[in-house]
């Protein structure tokens, strides 16, 4: 009888720990705005977003006063943050103007006629009471003639009133971030450049083909 007890209180005590409700889950869930822009993306495949180790990690972290990037194994994103930061940002995109992007794999049958690759370098909750995403977009186009661009983002959002670091905050200050940058790149907007593509094969390869044979010997 004293066994079967204690057996009943260790099950208690491990279905306790291994309780859902203990764990709290967030989404990225930018809002909709209904503002429509023009469509100058077309039909472009959204890469991988490339996210910092702290940002693609499950927990939810953010930065305390002591300048370290903590997180807590209680408090965790929904899905996974890399896959969810993009699907976000294509659907966000296409959203607001019309344009066609889709997370890659690319999976319609006629190929896209754009490329974006979006290269988070920093996605967190700062001690200074905002959330901030920086880094870098580049959009190809390999069409002759076609515009490539390579601009940088700065975006800023605050953490609400005493900014204070909560995961519920955290996840709307990046929702809205991730908003700001889908803004950003729908306009090909922020400091950087804007190469064309040329058809021109590069000056230092030699086109052998355009070269005169040599005489064939004894001729």
């Amino acid at each position: 009888m004293r066994q079967y007890v204690i057996a009943s209180i260790l099950l208690a005590a491990l279905a306790g720990c291994s309780s859902g409700e203990k764990t709290a889950r967030f989404l990225i869930d930018p809002p909709t705005t209904g503002e429509r822009l023009p469509n100058r993306l077309g039909t472009t495949e959204l890469k991988d977003v490339s996210l910092p180790d702290y940002a693609s990690a499950g927990e939810v972290s953010w930065q305390s006063a002591d300048g370290a990037v903590r997180s807590n194994t209680k408090q965790l994103w929904a899905d996974n943050p890399q896959r969810a930061f993009t699907q976000t940002l294509a659907r966000a995109i296409s959203d607001l103007s019309g344009a066609t992007v889709i997370g890659e794999p690319w999976p319609l049958a006629e190929p896209p006629r754009r490329t974006l690759e979006v290269r988070v370098e920093k996605a967190l909750a700062q001690s200074d009471g905002t959330y901030r995403l920086a880094g870098r977009y580049f959009v190809g186009d390999s069409r002759s003639g076609g515009a490539n661009q390579a601009r940088n983002f700065d975006i800023h959002v605050p953490m609400g009133e005493g900014g204070a670091a909560s995961p519920a905050t955290v996840a709307r200050a990046q929702s809205l971030a991730i908003a700001q940058l889908a803004r950003q790149i729908a306009v090909l907007g922020g400091p950087g450049n804007s190469l064309r593509t040329s058809s021109a094969p590069p000056s230092n390869i030699d086109d052998i083909f355009s070269q005169p044979l040599p005489p064939l010997e004894g001729s």
